[in-house]
């Protein structure tokens, strides 16, 4: 019942924000009345009519066009999770002679043979109700069209329908990424899958899969097999599988570009193959996280032997034109102190590390040209030396990407996206590649081509990956594809809110994963005579609603964590940014407008408050069961508190009446103290607590 009560607090109050924010983005996009504009990442251009496009049994589509089956399968895809939401026997594939196909999809051609940055992604889509006209110049610009036409599918007590609409859109940025880490922990195929499938959902044209690292290599060669033989833990893509992820991604209008980290974090390389090392050894996969010295020899032709053999070898594996090198975090120590790179140094007037790691990306760019890649790296390859044809990814912020660009470098932006610090979405949403105050000229704007949110996976493993990249990423994947000026945080988050239960369609498991592992922490206690039902979970669900993981950095101060720490924790349960965060943010915001704003919302605040008081006798009896929500046994008696903090401070606020001496500092001792890292876990509620408390009156002075 609790669990019923709570969950209708948080859909009352999130209809009622959509509700506001609707007419809002209605008003701004020139929407027709009815018309709910859900799309994320907002299109260039958007306007709608009165009317809708019913979905029928005969609902099919037809190439009137081009046609290939790349473009066959994409339309398949579309019509056939059109077909799941409407449970009518509609056509799943298109036909090429169908005069009344209700959508016409025309394509100018296939597009890039190996789609690069210049693919042209635009589309337009009208929609009348007498059908839905696709037109696009290229395969890729198409999935883009049909991903909003998923999106505008809508229902009443009828059935399905699609909103009359005219849509113009191209994408503002042409690089629009995201990384996964898969060597700090190895992800699985499916994951894998199941992302891409997310990635092209919201229009992300870039997969960068992160393939080496001092704690794993993770793809298999065939020529020098010791890399994953020793290096991998058994843990690697074969050859097989690596093509059928960059088949999969293709399909999806997704490009695939390998990182294979050079010369630094390295490790894993060299416990298979030593004699690439700077120093004897002996080697071994790291089992911590953070920068190690080991690291390539740069001043060995042997090195650059074994490096043009194997990047031939993944170059026939990934057609990309980007191959990135990684190139980062190179302490320099084993360099510095082997006598015989020291001389080389000298004999080659290098002053420093950073101008043999110059010299050692000198003679990488030779070899990738060769085998017809381009180089991509990290912030620390970026040298005048270097040709203008490479690319810079900045984890270091856009001061560093913009002395790139005016420099006559292309860079693209990972600094503030991400998504392993836990920020909120719309932290990562306020980032911009290119700011509206920068400096830089329109050419040298033109060198940022996009940006990449950033999946390192030293805290996350396969089953808790997909929570912690969506939805956050539909975020940051509209800031890069949409105009600058569609800013609104609160209309993102209400479309996000949309966003994140399709997305589940595509098999990820970012909602279902919380539900699931506190099921897990819970266990059976079969001689506890209250336990009616073992797998309730009500109590549970109420408390980790409010709470999310604390930063990356503060869980790395406090459980010194490695590659073998089981992560099946109550913080790997719960999702970064929880939709109750801004709900309850933005229904005590609304509150405090004023007492016309004080009916519906205070009903609300109260319903809530109570809920959270009336959880921790199940949340500790639970607790007392698990050892591993043990920790957390804090946690819920400050939930209890903050709930009774609340209901004085609307006491006060309803009644109009000042609050007594003392109380209001007290309170905020409260807050301050529930504000601490503790359990790896933090309340996502402290800051609109602490602006009910700031408006109860003060005691008058006497």
């Amino acid at each position: 019942m609790r669990r019923l009560v709570f969950a209708i607090i948080l859909i009352i109050a999130s209809v009622s924000a959509s509700c506001l924010l609707s007419a809002q983005a209605d008003s701004s996009a020139g929407t027709a009345t009815g018309f709910v504009n859900n799309l994320i990442p907002q299109p260039s251009q958007l306007s709608s009519h009165e009317g809708s496009l019913a979905v029928t049994p005969s609902f099919g589509a037809i190439a009137d066009h081009f046609r290939n089956e790349r473009l066959d399968a994409a339309i398949g895809r579309s019509l056939d999770r059109i077909k799941a939401q409407s449970a009518l026997s509609i056509p799943v594939s298109a036909s090429p002679d169908n005069a009344s196909a209700a959508l016409v999809v025309t394509v100018d051609g296939p597009g890039e043979t190996i789609q690069s940055s210049d693919e042209d992604e635009s589309y337009s889509l009208e929609v009348t109700a007498s059908g839905a006209h696709l037109r696009a110049a290229t395969v890729v610009g198409a999935m883009h069209g049909l991903a909003t036409l998923e999106q505008l599918v809508q229902s009443d007590a009828t059935g399905l329908f699609v909103p009359a609409v005219s849509i113009q859109d191209t994408p503002r940025f042409r690089w629009r990424g995201l990384m996964i880490d898969c060597a700090r922990h190895f992800i699985s195929i499916e994951t894998l899958k199941h992302t891409l499938d997310g990635m092209a959902a919201v229009k992300l044209n870039v997969f960068h899969w992160h393939l080496s690292e001092d704690q794993g290599f993770r793809i298999e060669s065939k020529v020098f097999p010791r890399l994953t033989e020793l290096g991998s833990d058994g843990l690697f893509y074969t050859q097989d599988q690596a093509r059928e992820i960059v088949a999969y991604a293709r399909d999806r209008g997704i490009r695939v570009v390998p990182e294979f980290d050079m010369p630094g974090h390295t490790s894993a390389w060299f416990v298979g193959y030593p004699d690439l090392a700077s120093a004897t050894g002996p080697f071994h996969i790291e089992r911590k996280f953070g920068v190690f010295d080991p690291v390539m020899d740069p001043t060995r032709e042997s090195t650059y032997k074994f490096l043009d053999t194997f990047i031939g070898e993944m170059a026939a594996i990934f057609p990309d034109h980007f191959m990135h090198i990684g190139g980062d975090e190179n302490n320099g120590a084993e360099w510095k102190a082997n006598p015989r790179i020291q001389d080389f140094m000298r004999e080659h007037n290098l002053k420093d590390t950073a101008a043999l790691q110059n010299h050692f990306n000198q003679r990488l760019l030779k070899l990738l040209e060769k085998h017809g890649k381009h180089m991509i790296g990290w912030d620390e390859i970026l040298t005048p030396d270097l040709p203008k044809d490479i690319m810079v990814q900045s984890w270091r912020g856009f001061d560093s990407l913009a002395t790139g660009a005016k420099n006559g470098y292309r860079g693209i932006l990972s600094a503030g996206y991400y998504l392993n610090l836990m920020s909120t979405a719309a932290a990562h949403y306020a980032v911009d590649p290119l700011p509206q105050d920068s400096d830089l000229s329109p050419e040298e704007q033109a060198r940022i081509l996009g940006g990449e949110a950033c999946m390192w996976e030293e805290q996350t493993s396969t089953q808790s990956i997909d929570s912690r990249i969506w939805p956050r990423t539909a975020a940051i994947a509209e800031r890069l594809w949409s105009p600058r000026n569609v800013n609104d945080v609160d209309d993102m988050y209400r479309r996000l809110t949309v966003e994140s239960l399709r997305l589940e369609v595509f098999g990820l498991t970012h909602i279902s994963h919380e539900e699931v592992s506190l099921r897990q922490l819970r266990g059976t206690r079969q001689s506890d005579p209250l336990q009616i039902d073992p797998t309730q979970i009500d109590p549970l669900q109420i408390f980790s609603s409010v709470l999310e993981p604390v930063t990356f950095d503060q869980r790395a101060h406090m459980q010194h964590a490695n590659q073998l720490t089981p992560l099946n924790q109550f913080v790997d349960a719960i999702s970064p940014d929880p939709p109750s965060r801004h709900n309850f943010e933005l229904l005590a915001r609304t509150y405090l407008q004023g007492p016309a704003a004080r009916g519906e919302e205070e009903i609300r605040l109260v319903a809530t408050f109570k809920t959270w008081i009336a959880a921790e006798p199940g949340v500790l009896r639970v607790m007392a069961s698990s050892p591993r929500l043990a920790q957390a046994q804090p946690r819920a008696q400050q939930l209890a508190e903050l709930g009774a903090l609340g209901l004085e401070a609307i006491l006060y606020l309803s009644s109009g009446s000042s609050a007594r001496a003392g109380w209001k500092a007290e309170k905020l001792a409260l807050l301050d103290d529930a504000e601490k890292p503790l359990a790896l876990v933090r309340f996502t509620v402290i800051k609109p607590l602490r602006d009910l408390v700031n408006a109860v009156p003060d005691t008058p002075a006497k």
